[in-house]
């Protein structure tokens, strides 16, 4: 059932993501407790409170007439966040040109941690620009990786 109501969501967010220019970065469906539907945009541009308040008025309007969640809910809205884990594949994709930390399970050129520019994916790596240096990284040998913000 939780997975339904993502699947119908996303579908519902698409043509408002593309009219606004956004992409979806995630969707969490909580329902412990009382039920909450997080949303996670991102623009490209910078993600504004005015970007999260037009999807959330939007996708709030069209929830409610399908009455996708016949629970009462709370709906947030919001981006992904400044150092975001990123949780699949497509993220490094949404991410491209933002600054990256890749911590890795084995060391590449006796490193433990990446830090550079995401340049993307091809195949199953990770391209990384590091100092100059293009690095590839197989998607098997990330532990975790994370957006970073830099001051």
């Amino acid at each position: 059932m939780k997975q339904e109501i993502i699947e119908k969501v996303k579908e519902m967010l698409q043509p408002l993501l593309e009219e606004r220019g956004l992409k979806l970065v995630d969707i969490e469906y909580v329902t412990e407790g009382k039920p909450v539907l997080r949303i996670y945009i991102y623009n490209p541009e910078g993600t504004t409170i005015e970007d999260c308040e037009w999807i959330s008025r939007r996708i709030g309007a069209l929830l409610d007439i399908e009455d996708l969640i016949p629970v009462s809910y709370t709906l947030e809205v919001s981006s992904p966040g400044l150092e975001r884990k990123l949780k699949n594949v497509e993220e490094y994709d949404i991410f491209k040109g933002r600054d990256i930390k890749i911590v890795l399970k084995e060391p590449v050129d006796k490193k433990n941690v990446i830090k550079g520019v995401l340049k993307g994916r091809e195949d199953n790596n990770i391209i990384v620009e590091e100092e100059g240096e293009e690095v590839r990284i197989p998607l098997e040998n990330i532990a975790r990786a994370n957006l970073e913000f830099k001051h």
